[in-house]
């Protein structure tokens, strides 16, 4: 029964000092409300993960823990490692302290908290991940919608599938949680993980709010930075493109090659030189450099896999 659902909220901060106390005295409240409702086992919690912050937030997490020490529960990592990492560290982490679900969620609760209750229901039904998806994109700029649109799109022709606006807003079941522990991969690719990884998951529509405080910490590089992520860990479609389009080069340099030769020895004139051949080379020197660069994401990717460092470490843990 639902009564009984140990549920752990997991939330990565960066540089969050001003939001820390109405956060989580917020999802205190959303706790108690679903603890009356009878959806979830009395002690369940909240558990924050501290991605290195230059700023005040892990002093605001100490307090936070500190008057309630039986509901907020916590974790300092020694650098910023990023907030993918901050976000397995959570998952892995409540799996650890003891949990029946795991429920991500921002700082900022930019993403509706409330939903959490309906995460919960899709959770009694039988379903082991529940991705929170966003309804619309009003609250982004102009800049950050075509982005997103130009990623999913990527990512979609790309093989990877992984819901149409959806963050990292979802419930996952102690269940997948263990299958997560089994993969040991330094980038793991979070979002297209729990999609393909097989599980009874349905959607659930949220709409997005405001930030309240400060601004959101993802930026361009960022957001390149996870695209790149997402492509290199899951799809190989990028290098088959690169064989594609070097046998097209090749074709092409054969066609010309051949024009050329007619044109001297068949019609004896030989094509227009400097303008031709500066283009040419422009062209085919800069594909090889931009497929170069793309083997070595992958290379890149493999070298980071193989020397088995440490995902995150944890500096300090208020339990």
């Amino acid at each position: 029964m639902s009564k009984y659902t140990r549920l752990a909220i997991a939330i990565p901060c960066f540089n969050e000092e001003g939001l820390i106390k109405s956060t989580t005295e917020r999802l205190l409240e959303l706790l108690d409300y679903l603890e009356k409702k009878e959806k979830i086992a009395s002690n369940s919690y909240i558990y924050l993960i501290d991605d290195g912050s230059k700023d005040e937030t892990w002093y605001e997490i100490a307090k936070a823990v500190a008057r309630h020490p039986h509901k907020i529960k916590a974790a300092k990592f020694l650098s910023n490692f990023g907030n993918q990492k901050a976000l397995l560290a959570g998952m892995l982490g409540a799996k650890k302290i003891g949990c029946d679900a795991v429920v991500t969620i921002d700082a900022d609760l930019q993403q509706d908290e409330t939903k959490i209750e309906e995460f919960i229901d899709r959770y009694d039904e039988g379903y082991k991940i529940v991705f929170g998806v966003r309804n619309d994109r009003k609250t982004d700029s102009f800049f950050k919608k075509i982005t997103a649109l130009a990623f999913y799109k990527l990512m979609a022709i790309l093989g990877v599938k992984i819901p149409k606006n959806h963050s990292d807003f979802r419930l996952v079941s102690c269940e997948v949680l263990e299958i997560l522990d089994k993969f040991k991969e330094t980038n793991l690719f979070l979002r297209g993980f729990f999609h393909e990884i097989g599980f009874k998951q349905i959607s659930v529509q949220f709409d997005v709010k405001k930030r309240n405080v400060g601004k959101s910490k993802f930026n361009l590089f960022s957001l390149t930075a996870l695209a790149v992520n997402g492509i290199t860990s899951y799809s190989v479609v990028p290098l088959k493109l690169i064989c594609v389009s070097g046998f097209l080069c090749m074709l092409i340099g054969f066609l010309m090659g051949m024009y050329a030769i007619l044109a001297k020895f068949l019609w004896n004139d030989s094509p227009d030189g400097w303008a031709t051949a500066i283009i040419v080379t422009s062209f085919f020197g800069g594909f090889e450099v931009f497929c170069v660069g793309i083997v070595a994401e992958y290379l890149g990717e493999i070298f980071k896999e193989v020397k088995k460092r440490p995902r995150y470490i944890i500096e300090e843990e208020l339990l």
